[in-house]
């Protein structure tokens, strides 16, 4: 990879693959063997080992479970609170993934412009108000809100990931954006025909 293409990655350096420690490389690797590309974010990250480690490893415990909130359903939480923190790299990569999981080509564009107006339920629509109220007002955050999730049929543990993933991903969006993260192309048109 030349200078020049580390630089549209991020704005810190990127280490080549075959100097990445044993772990991470074989991570990068089967994710590029099942998805024919290496995701920007596994390459920016690939910076510090440590937090590299750290990241997917909450990353994983976060979307790769089973639970009340289905993957897609998790996805949508990212692309709306990536959305309204201006991540440009997240709202992008997680919204091809929420086109797969959902296979609706339309529904990441719907969420990230405007969640309230977007074709998916009401259920699904106040899960988003919760985890962007997670997102941009923690601080006000009160059992009244567990109590109108719960109405929608919503427990504890499916209140406590939303919450989870919105603030893992606020966190995140802060680092793609402090890099310059930059989206893979092969994210813009996935799942989208």
């Amino acid at each position: 990879m030349s200078q020049q293409d580390q630089a549209a990655i991020s704005r810190y350096p990127v280490p080549a693959i075959e100097d990445m420690p044993v772990d991470i490389q074989t991570r990068i690797l089967a994710v590029q063997e099942k998805s024919g590309f290496v995701p920007n974010v596994f390459l920016m990250l690939a910076y510090r080992p440590d937090e590299f480690r750290a990241f997917m490893a909450y990353h994983d415990a976060l979307m790769d479970k089973d639970g009340g909130l289905t993957k897609a359903e998790r996805e949508m939480i990212i692309v709306a609170t990536s959305a309204v923190n201006q991540c440009q790299y997240c709202v992008v990569a997680h919204g091809a993934i929420l086109r797969i999981r959902a296979r609706n080509p339309l529904v990441a564009d719907q969420v990230a412009g405007n969640f309230r107006k977007a074709d998916i339920t009401l259920r699904q629509k106040a899960m988003i108000e919760f985890a962007m109220k997670v997102s941009q007002q923690g601080h006000l955050i009160g059992e009244a809100d567990s109590e109108a999730l719960r109405e929608h049929g919503f427990d504890d543990d499916d209140i406590w990931d939303m919450a989870a993933i919105a603030a893992f991903f606020g966190m995140s969006n802060r680092l793609a954006n402090f890099t310059s993260l930059r989206p893979n192309q092969e994210f813009y048109m996935l799942g989208r025909t």
